[in-house]
């Protein structure tokens, strides 16, 4: 008996130790050929130009090209679908979640199936703005809800991804304030009417609205993360400006197909880790109203469910149903 005991040991050793060199062999073997990722925003947008910084980076780390290709428009649909319709563990969705995680509540059907967005790396935080045109005598959060509250139905906003249209049409709902969202198929050229006075206010990426700011044509008078940018010490978020319910933080990371080996998912977050702890990197991403915040494939699905629980609780105020 204690031979055949000490045999299933040594089996059981055996088999351990060999599917740990099959997975070290593989995270070491991965890639064999170029890697491609997928963004959902335009050249020069914060995604667009992280993308490109760890793609240069991750290709000498790699041994293989990393090529950066933008598929924007549709809210991140069209992306999406690239990437499920490429079906290949080479060809990675990079986005800011946001951009599909309001998709159940803007959509009775779903274009695509949620299932296929398979979480590999947490990469960073995007910095969101709160601006009005540079001509505005609004100065803070709590006079453009005061002006709102006074000309209902006069006032025009946007917002550059689903997500945050759930959140703030929640919120405007819910207080009893009438202003109407300006849908755009690109989150740039809104900018263009903010500095118009044709719409009166937008909730975007940093990265986006600060050549605006510098040139006059738009304000900033809030940030929507938890915590305040660190480019912009002085600027407070909407929760210190009195609006919680406002709060909104870019989470920005890579996907892969739900088949993807887990080897291939750990190198990947792992070389990330590296790649934004460079300081060239951290600065770059700094200098871009990024926040570099890498995570594992489990981190990055916590934090995906944590905004999807809190757009869950909006939609139910809105009394909006989940599609399929």
């Amino acid at each position: 008996m204690n031979k055949v005991r000490t045999a299933l040991c040594a089996l059981a050793t055996a088999l351990l130790t060999a599917t740990t060199f099959a997975t070290a062999s593989f995270a070491q073997t991965w890639p064999q050929r170029p890697v491609r990722f997928i963004v959902s925003l335009g050249p020069g947008s914060g995604a667009d130009i992280g993308a490109r910084l760890l793609a240069d980076r991750l290709t000498s780390v790699w041994g293989q090209p990393v090529v950066v290709e933008n598929r924007p428009g549709g809210d991140a649909v069209v992306a999406i679908n690239a990437f499920i319709s490429a079906n290949d563990d080479h060809t990675l969705l990079y986005t800011p979640t946001s951009s599909f995680t309001g998709h159940p509540y803007q959509h009775d059907k779903l274009p695509y199936d949620p299932r296929e967005l398979s979480p590999v790396a947490r990469v960073s935080i995007t910095l969101v703005g709160l601006a009005v045109p540079g001509s505005s005598k609004i100065a803070s959060v709590a006079e453009l809800i005061d002006t709102i509250g006074k000309e209902p139905g006069k006032l025009n906003y946007t917002t550059a991804t689903g997500m945050t249209d759930v959140i703030y049409d929640g919120y405007f709902k819910s207080a009893g304030l009438q202003i109407t969202r300006v849908p755009y198929r690109d989150v740039v050229a809104p900018l263009t009417d903010l500095g118009e006075n044709r719409i009166q206010a937008y909730i975007g990426a940093l990265a986006i609205i600060r050549p605006h700011m510098q040139a006059g044509r738009a304000k900033l008078i809030a940030v929507t993360n938890a915590q305040r940018a660190p480019s912009l010490p002085d600027m407070p978020t909407v929760a210190e400006a009195g609006f919680p319910a406002l709060t909104f933080d870019g989470l920005i990371g890579l996907f892969g197909p739900r088949n993807m080996a887990a080897a291939a998912r750990e190198r990947i977050a792992a070389d990330i880790r590296k790649a934004v702890a460079e300081p060239a990197i951290k600065d770059r991403l700094t200098a871009t109203s990024q926040v570099a915040s890498p995570g594992t494939a489990a981190e990055f699905a916590s934090s995906i469910e944590e905004q999807r629980a809190k757009l869950n609780a909006v939609a139910q105020q809105l009394g909006l149903k989940a599609g399929q």
